[in-house]
């Protein structure tokens, strides 16, 4: 395979999976670019081999460094702003589960916690404790094993991994 044809899969294919991490199809695609590139990039070259507007480009680019995977570089001598991304994968799947934990995660706990303030004793109160109850004791339990993923380093992560898959 072509450097090119493989380039253009891998983007689209980083694209549609950044519909997984909760981010849309462009950021995908721009950090999948700024991934496999080697230097920094301005917008317009984003713009340019993405074939997306200037607006598209800078409002993706803003949610990627909203979302600290993505930073913005200055060049001295230079006037334009230049973009780049980790290469380092675990940080970057440490990054997003950040982030998620704090989108996703956190909120619904608050919620969780809220409504076990619910007062009555009726058989629709006692079972709505229950299962959010249950649902608030397994989202601790999500919360603290992300918690230990964004604090590990390689050695624990892997050594983690292979025992799962003993």
């Amino acid at each position: 395979m072509q450097y090119d044809k493989a380039k253009d899969q891998f983007i689209q294919a980083w694209g549609t999976l950044g519909s997984a991490w909760g981010i849309n199809k462009a950021m995908g695609q721009i950090h999948a670019l700024l991934l496999i590139t080697e230097e920094a990039l301005t917008t317009e070259d984003i713009m340019e081999e993405l074939k997306i507007s200037r607006g598209n480009a800078n409002m993706n680019l803003r949610s990627l460094m909203d979302w600290g995977i993505v930073q913005k570089v200055l060049k001295p001598g230079e006037r334009k702003e230049y973009f780049t991304t980790g290469k380092d994968i675990l940080e970057l799947a440490r990054q997003v589960s950040r982030e998620r934990r704090r989108r996703e995660i956190e909120p619904v706990m608050r919620v969780l916690n809220e409504v076990q303030e619910i007062e009555g004793d009726t058989p629709q109160v006692e079972h709505f404790k229950k299962v959010t109850g249950d649902l608030s004791g397994f989202t601790k339990q999500v919360d603290g094993a992300l918690d230990k993923f964004i604090r590990s380093d390689k050695n624990w992560f892997f050594q983690v991994l292979m025992k799962m898959m003993r």
